[in-house]
């Protein structure tokens, strides 16, 4: 079982920045995909970004704010938060495929105040 901690998240004012980590429990080198995902407050669940194979992938309201990365060395994926809004306002979850299995992780909330 592949287990996944996600950290950094927080209160933040609108214009602000966070750096969310995603410690997973294995090595991810062979990880088919790393993904962020978001649930906003009475909503669903929608994608963020997205390491795939054949490159990144990032939601229309990420591009130009947010960056995701990866480090095998430590096993972890990074979400780099810049320039928040009231609507990025979420519980950010991280997840990888593995061996053809999806992994997920409980998440780390982020709040952003106008």
């Amino acid at each position: 079982q592949v287990q996944l901690v996600e950290s950094g998240g927080g209160s933040v004012q609108a214009g602000g920045s966070l750096r969310l980590s995603c410690a997973v429990s294995e090595s991810i080198a062979a990880a088919s995909e790393l993904n962020w995902y978001r649930t906003p407050p009475g909503k669903t669940r929608e994608m963020v970004a997205r390491i795939l194979e054949r490159g990144t992938k990032y939601a229309e309201f990420a591009k130009g704010r947010f960056t995701v990365s990866r480090d095998d060395d430590r096993n972890t994926v990074e979400l780099q938060l810049n320039n928040l809004e009231s609507g990025d306002t979420a519980l950010y979850q991280c997840s990888v495929v593995v061996r053809a299995r999806p992994f997920w992780g409980r998440g780390t909330q982020v709040s952003v105040s106008s």
